[in-house]
């Protein structure tokens, strides 16, 4: 057996960042040859990486950058806070969008299929979880192309965003508008940005809301015109426990559960679909204000609207497109 300094083993621990025992267990285990040792490392962060592969990584890294016409965006997940605000993390994080933009990658597999440093970012990943010992995945890479492309990170890297516009040179509107997605979480630029599935979707959840309101009044008042509060019998629990505290009688609750079976009947089998619809359809636009990106409340100026915002500033500027990630989103 090759007698093991530690020289060699701070070496092999300044080639690999791996801990200074692991190192020196693979020098052992390899009779000093430092070749053998790097493969030891590297399958024990393969073997370590398939552990915990079901463990949740929840926290991590996301970063954006642009170079004028190319933006990316990128989150490198982990386990912890501690390793997701560590410099050499961030580094890491970095390292991997900054060859990725040099490249002009625009998906998640051609990063990981990428080298970096003559090795797959892929194995750079697992050699991660080695030197680390906790799950690591690229989690989202994302890019645009337009002819102006403005990136903003949250400070923390917990959240970023890059965004496309329509015209070059108007850098501090790039800048807020990327801020404003970041702040305001928009689903897309406006509602044609909005898949067909969803608008139909989110209708139908508002036209049930709508029924469900609309029999829940007629309800109430039947139950305040017998002297009886809504409040009290607006579940099984409850009127249980109301009815324990002497605040109604058992006659009452009797009376509630007649009440709202034969009026919600009642009311159900006389609803103006006509009026749903125009309700729902207040709602879904009301969606569209909230969730798409032009039809927000400018972050800037609660007085207009991002579209408006950008057009008092230029009527032939627009934004077209944005990418957005979140931790835990």
């Amino acid at each position: 057996m090759a007698n093991i300094t530690a020289k060699q083993v701070n070496e092999l621990r300044q080639l690999t960042g791996v801990g200074m025992m692991d190192c020196k267990k693979a020098l052992v285990e390899c009779d000093g040859d430092f070749e053998k040792a790097i493969d030891f490392l590297r399958q024990k962060g393969q073997k370590m990486a398939a552990k915990r592969a079901d463990r949740d990584a929840n926290e991590g890294c996301v970063l954006a950058k642009s170079n004028g016409t190319y933006g990316a965006i990128i989150m490198l997940s982990c386990e912890t806070d501690f390793v997701a605000t560590n410099a050499d993390f961030v580094a890491f994080t970095t390292n991997i969008l900054d060859n990725a933009m040099a490249k002009h990658l625009t998906t998640k597999e051609q990063v990981l299929d990428m080298e970096l440093e003559g090795r797959k970012v892929s194995d750079c990943i697992t050699d991660q979880i080695a030197k680390i010992g906790e799950k690591i995945e690229l989690a989202h890479f994302e890019a645009i192309e337009a002819a102006a492309v403005y990136s903003y990170i949250h400070p923390g890297n917990r959240m970023a965003s890059i965004v496309g516009m329509s015209k070059a040179g108007f850098d501090e509107v790039g800048h807020n508008i990327a801020m404003q997605v970041v702040a305001m979480r928009p689903l897309a630029i406006d509602a044609n940005s909005i898949p067909q599935e969803t608008k139909d979707k989110e209708l139908a959840v508002a036209a049930e809301k709508t029924r469900e309101e609309l029999i829940g009044k007629a309800v109430d008042a039947a139950l305040k015109k017998a002297g009886i509060n809504p409040a009290h019998v607006d579940s099984e629990e409850h009127m249980a426990s109301n009815c324990a505290k002497g605040w109604i009688t058992e006659e009452q609750v009797e009376q509630a559960k007649k009440i709202k079976e034969e009026e919600a009947a009642k009311k159900a089998a006389t609803l103006n679909e006509k009026q749903i619809e125009q309700i729902a359809m207040g709602r879904l636009n009301k969606f569209f204000k909230e969730n798409t990106l032009v039809e927000q409340e400018y972050i800037m100026e609660s007085k207009m609207t991002v579209r408006q915002f950008i057009e008092s500033i230029d009527k032939e500027l627009s934004c077209t497109g944005f990418k957005r990630l979140e931790l835990g989103a």
